[in-house]
């Protein structure tokens, strides 16, 4: 085992000490109790099952058979969700066959961000997760249920499923993905259409070609963001059917792994291998997913959202954490934005079960752990396929299959992981390193400050940043506005690039996985709404973004620093954040809001 996973798996559990075991206690007493049917009145219990079949009410309440409620994530807005339609539908099929009962315990809310990006929704992105975790706490706490099926797959959906399952640690709990697109354009000509079209060089119609033709189908978008990363960790925690990831959502062995989630499931439910999600993630685990991410540079809101997830389970984490175990985790992963395949072409190189074996194999993951399948973690080392009728698992090649997509650790991309966590007078920041060009990893140039992103646009589109910069976007923290993606900086900040201009974006808002080639320094904290530093820079400042030192600083004399006032957010622009699209509903959320590093949670 590496060292730094040992001191910091040690640290973790040290620091959770005390909030792990509160946890863990709340969670044996609800494993203690009577099964639901027979704790509950009749009434309740008559409620509860009024609309199934008389034959399944029997197999509940009289043979006390497992009951185990879906949470689905299903809309037809969300690409990745739309296949979910069938979902309940095969797996009461096969629960059925293995004589237990199904009901759907209820919806969970999911927005598409590709959809918002770069509008008003977008500000209901971060917070929409903790409306998933409460929504998934609403349909498990009909308590009724012996197990549950969790679905989900896109940005915020995975993360609050998971909060919600957490907070609800008693039941053992499998999450079902329903797997990637199939390739459309590539991403790289994706991106190009994008930079042309903000040079004006393209018209609307073209770019909605371009678009079209990369998001086209069902099955999550291809490209490693949010979305896949949270499969690729889902895979390092042991929560899916071993390989389920990144299926084809119409391919016959997706079918077959949805089923076999219902029979993983059962075989977690009862007996000498009753495993609830509460006791399977613990501290290791936990770690098990950061290193993961780590590994295959995957997004960076995930150092917001594991920290909210941690939380759940009663494990505290924060981006120091993040940081020692980059330094001595290997990148073995190069899938578009950190480099040109996408996530299919990540599964036929070996994709989530080849990284992870080579994780094992190298020391930097827990194999020790407890996963929803008996053998283990290393079950998860493996692909499934078909053989006849029946599921198999087979192993993988010990080479590499496509060293351009991925790597062993013996020959990895690079000896650090994907992401570096920045300190300074600015405060507490994170990039995505893996993306950048190693010729940008250190950029020192003049700030300009912006309070919007418009306003960033609109200077671009002046022609008033052809020189060097660093772009600094305050005002965008879960507090100010709910923390949006500000995706769509990058493409006039590629063409300034691409120009030969040194440039950089340093925020306290998001730019998640898809940050790119552009050095962004984000999730800035502590936020300029709560009085971070990053509210002190002024136009002109130089200030100096150092990802191969870690370091980000505004190079002001210290008497000058010291003596600045803080920014405010503009009244006219908190009046903007606060209404229209349903953003009064969330004011709470705001008020209420925990900083970035802390997972950006409004329960706590």
């Amino acid at each position: 085992m590496k060292q730094a996973v040992v001191e910091v798996t040690q640290r973790i559990r040290e620091r959770s000490a005390a909030t792990r075991r509160a946890y863990l206690a709340r969670v044996e007493a609800a494993i203690n109790r009577p099964r639901g049917s027979d704790r509950m009145g009749c009434a309740n219990v008559a409620h509860a099952f009024a609309a199934m079949p008389s034959s399944d009410k029997l197999r509940i309440v009289a043979e006390r058979a497992p009951h185990i409620g879906i949470v689905t994530a299903y809309n037809d807005m969300l690409s990745a969700h739309q296949p979910y339609e069938s979902f309940p539908a095969l797996i009461r099929d096969e629960a059925r066959k293995l004589g237990v009962t199904v009901q759907v315990a209820g919806g969970v809310p999911a927005m598409c961000d590709g959809v918002t990006q770069g509008l008003p929704g977008m500000e209901l992105s971060l917070f929409s997760r903790d409306a998933i975790a409460f929504a998934t706490a609403i349909a498990l706490t009909h308590d009724v249920f012996d197990a549950a099926l969790l679905l989900g797959v896109c940005d915020k959906i995975v993360p609050g499923l998971l909060i919600g399952a957490l907070h609800f640690g008693h039941l053992p709990c499998v999450f079902v993905p329903a797997g990637p697109m199939s390739t459309g354009l590539d991403n790289t000509a994706k991106s190009k259409v994008r930079e042309q079209f903000a040079q004006g060089n393209v018209g609307r119609e073209k770019l909605l070609e371009a678009e079209s033709a990369a998001y086209h189908g069902a099955g999550t978008c291809t490209f490693y963001g949010t979305a896949n990363s949270n499969q690729m960790l889902l895979e390092a925690m042991g929560l899916h059917v071993p390989g389920a990831a990144f299926i084809h959502p119409h391919a016959e062995l997706r079918e077959a792994l949805t089923r076999d989630a219902v029979r993983t499931l059962l075989g977690i439910t009862k007996g000498a291998n009753f495993t609830p999600i509460g006791r399977l993630v613990d501290e290791r685990v936990i770690l098990n997913a950061m290193v993961a991410l780590l590994a295959t540079g995957g997004s960076t809101n995930h150092l917001i959202h594991w920290v909210a997830v941690a939380r759940a389970a009663g494990i505290l984490i924060d981006w120091t954490d993040f940081a020692d175990l980059s330094k001595s985790t290997p990148l073995l992963a190069r899938v578009y934005p950190n480099g040109l395949a996408d996530v299919n072409q990540f599964q036929a190189a070996g994709g989530p079960g080849f990284v992870i074996r080579e994780l094992l194999d190298c020391g930097a993951m827990h194999a020790d752990v407890s996963t929803v399948v008996p053998g283990g973690l290393r079950e998860f080392g493996k692909v499934p396929e078909r053989s006849g009728a029946r599921l198999q698992w087979r192993d993988l090649p010990t080479t590499t299959i496509d060293d351009s997509v991925v790597r062993t650790a013996a020959a990895p991309f690079s000896e650090e992981g994907g992401l570096k966590l920045l300190t300074g007078n600015l405060g507490r920041s994170v990039i995505k390193v893996s993306a950048v060009p190693e010729d940008r990893h250190i950029v020192e140039a003049p700030a300009i400050v912006f309070d919007t992103q418009e306003q960033l646009l609109a200077a671009f589109k002046a022609g008033s940043l052809e020189r060097d910069f660093i772009a600094v976007v305050r005002f965008q923290g879960p507090a100010a506005c709910g923390m949006p993606e500000l995706h769509k900086l990058t493409p006039p900040l590629g063409v300034l690039q691409g120009r030969g201009f040194k440039v950089a974006l340093v925020t306290d808002g998001r730019m998640s996985g898809a940050s790119g080639k552009i050095p962004a320094a984000i999730h800035v904290s502590p936020e300029v709404a709560h009085g971070g530093p990053l509210g002190k820079v002024r136009d002109g400042d130089l200030l100096r973004l150092d990802a191969v030192a870690g370091t980000l600083a505004a190079l002001v004399d210290d008497i000058t620093w010291a003596a600045r006032e803080q920014a405010q957010l503009p009244d006219a622009q908190a009046e903007i954040n606060g209404h229209g699209l349903g953003r009064e509903l969330f004011a709470g959320m705001r008020r209420n809001v925990l900083s970035a590093e802390q997972g950006a949670c409004s329960w706590l």
